[in-house]
């Protein structure tokens, strides 16, 4: 048997050695074909819904406060029957949790609409006049609007108040809130008391 040391080379090498060369460079090839197309590890998750976009947070409802149109009322409420002027009594509830002060209004059968009181005189007479500082209702009391007392005078009649109608006002208050009412007119013999203008 001729000696190996006087073979070429390429006759001469184990076919054993190069198998394996070549094996190992196929599975490196394998190796990283596979690394091309799997998932980049960063991006995995277990989690399904990881990833997923935050849903932006709903800002709460701002909490409102009561409307005082809702929560003062005139229980019991009339108007005078007459021409020129008259008056609306009733009792006036507040059930806010805000004391507050009805300072004057307007309504469709009048020209102005006033928070009115009785003042007695020297002579013993009573006199109606401008309530100073309009009428206050503190939160969850009522006042009473009854001849002779306070009341809501309506100034400047469009026209004769009769049994049977009806009048709308809409109350002011000091700070700015508007009370709607509506009010029966009836006959009545009494409040004939004499009107001061404010400043006499």
């Amino acid at each position: 048997m001729t000696p190996c040391s006087t073979l070429t080379t390429s006759r001469c090498a184990h076919p054993a050695p190069r198998r394996l060369a070549a094996a190992l460079t196929l599975a490196a090839m394998l190796s990283l074909a596979a690394c091309g197309t799997a998932a980049d590890p960063g991006t995995s998750s277990s989690d399904p819904t990881a990833g997923a976009a935050t849903p932006a947070a709903v800002p709460s409802a701002r909490p409102s406060n009561d409307a005082p149109a809702g929560t003062v009322t005139l229980e019991s409420g009339w108007a005078k029957a007459g021409s020129g002027m008259t008056a609306v009594f009733g009792t006036v509830t507040n059930r806010s949790d805000q004391d507050l002060t009805i300072t004057g209004g307007t309504s469709p059968s009048a020209g102005e609409v006033q928070v009115h009181t009785m003042a007695k005189q020297a002579d013993g007479s009573m006199t109606m006049m401008q309530k100073k500082g309009g009428l206050s209702v503190p939160a969850g009391e009522s006042v009473d609007l009854a001849p002779g007392g306070d009341h809501l005078m309506l100034l400047g009649l469009t026209g004769p108040l009769v049994n049977g109608d009806d009048v709308v006002l809409v109350m002011v208050t000091s700070r700015g809130d508007e009370l709607a009412w509506t009010v029966p007119v009836r006959t009545f013999a009494g409040a004939e008391e004499t009107y001061v203008p404010e400043g006499d």
